[in-house]
């Protein structure tokens, strides 16, 4: 978008014409979110991608592994409703970077522990410090994107979990040599933490009203949008919508039930995946790290393809439910395939297994999608507690899959079943997408 502006000094002058390029500092701040969520997955991943060196070191039984890398959801999904209630309340760039301090502090400090109890206690801490990032990323867009750009920001801000895993495995290998073992790569990953909070802070603070690296033409652009897309939503009685009536609504239960599904499978296969291919594929865990990189890497770029084919879709006129319900249908049931076919032992070779599960992350990340619901759905005041509640809804999933991951690999000692469950998920995924209207706000 570029705006014409003559001048001139004298009237028989020859009229002088100027273009001026819009900036775009919206991008530049998701851009951050990015790295940020990275980062955030980088210190979720780090545990997994350690615990074959962890488990050994500290004698840990698989059970008590499935609790651990549990504890950190009981502490996330806990604080996910209070951190978007804060959100929207307060500013929630300066609500991203001091959760991503504290949590550097904290990861700092889990190298440092000796034993099962201070571990799990440690990443309950650091699931409450990290709980703000996705419930402001998503009030965030209600700020600074139009409704026709969400989809890229939400993918933009939501593959940070797939980069960050993917990764995640390189950096902590390299951090495990480096730093003498799994307590130095800990250390070195929130040491890394507190650097890029810095960084992003200096990047996204303030709104497009304050930010004085954006001009006039940005600003009007991001203005008027939200104008137009917040008023269009204004009925006549003015009603005034609480909290309280999105829990009566179908969309709201639809998008919990959706992003819990897809939960359940990102987190199975990244809680458990390193352990999967190391356990059925015979790995070290160099080479678990490679194969982790090149797995998630498909879901970055899988979702930056679904982010960029829904607003181009919807850029081209079409509407948001065809769009939105055939994407997150089409992620879901393709993702249940792929898994479907790895259960069912189509390939037992370890480039087999990559292509499958690279396959699934693929389709699965199109669900990054996810995360423009809350502000598709919910009034600009209330997005992002609505996006706490779906993110409370994801991580219970969060909580409760690498627990049972963990005792059905001690009862039984196969990943079969935990595939099967993923299957199953990943079709409700798909079907829970069918049940949002994504054309109108709830209440209006």
């Amino acid at each position: 978008m570029f705006v014409k502006k003559s001048s001139s000094l004298d009237p028989l002058q020859e009229t002088t014409t100027v273009y001026t390029k819009p900036t775009n500092v919206r991008w530049q701040v998701f851009i951050m979110l990015l790295i940020l969520c990275a980062i955030n997955y980088v210190d979720r991943a780090v545990l997994s991608i350690a615990m074959p060196l962890i488990q050994k070191d500290l004698e840990l039984d698989p059970a008590i592994v499935g609790l651990i890398l549990s504890s950190f959801f009981w502490g996330y999904a806990l604080m996910q409703i209070p951190s978007g209630w804060i959100a929207d309340r307060y500013r929630p760039d300066k609500l991203v970077c001091g959760a991503s301090l504290l949590w550097g502090i904290v990861q700092t400090l889990t190298g440092l522990v000796t034993g099962s109890k201070t571990l799990i206690f440690l990443r309950v801490i650091l699931g409450i410090a990290e709980a703000p990032l996705y419930p402001s990323g998503s009030k965030l867009q209600s700020i600074w994107l139009t409704s026709k750009e969400r989809g890229r920001g939400a993918t933009l801000l939501d593959s940070g979990s797939s980069l960050g895993t993917a990764i995640g495995g390189p950096i902590i290998i390299a951090f495990i040599a480096w730093f003498g073992g799994w307590r130095g790569a800990l250390i070195g990953a929130g040491l890394l933490t507190i650097v890029v909070s810095w960084i992003v802070w200096k990047v996204i603070k303030g709104s497009p009203e304050t930010n004085t690296r954006m001009n006039e033409i940005e600003r009007e652009h991001i203005k008027n949008a939200l104008e137009e897309e917040y008023n269009l939503n204004v009925n006549s009685s003015n009603l005034t919508i609480k909290i309280k009536d999105y829990f009566k609504n179908r969309n709201f239960w639809a998008m919990c039930i959706g992003y819990y599904s897809l939960n359940t499978v990102f987190y199975g296969l990244m809680t458990w995946g390193p352990n999967y291919l190391e356990k059925t594929q015979n790995l070290d865990i160099k080479v678990v790290g490679s194969s982790i990189l090149i797995i998630f890497g498909f879901g970055v770029v899988g979702e930056l393809i679904g982010g960029w084919i829904a607003d181009f879709w919807r850029s081209k006129g079409g509407k948001d439910n065809v769009v939105m319900r055939t994407l997150l249908f089409i992620g879901g049931f393709m993702t249940a395939i792929c898994i479907l076919l790895l259960g069912l032992g189509v390939t037992v070779s370890l480039t087999g297994a990559i292509v499958l599960l690279s396959a699934a992350l693929f389709f699965l990340r199109w669900a990054g999608l996810y995360w423009s619901i809350p502000a598709t759905i919910s009034q600009r005041n209330h997005v992002g507690t609505i996006a706490g509640c779906m993110n409370t809804a994801g991580n219970i999933a969060g909580i409760v899959t690498p627990i049972y991951i963990g005792f059905t690999l001690s009862l039984t000692g196969s990943y079969f079943i935990a595939l099967l469950l993923f299957v199953i998920f990943g079709l409700v995924l798909a079907i829970a997408s069918l049940f949002i209207n994504f054309d109108r706000k709830i209440g209006f």
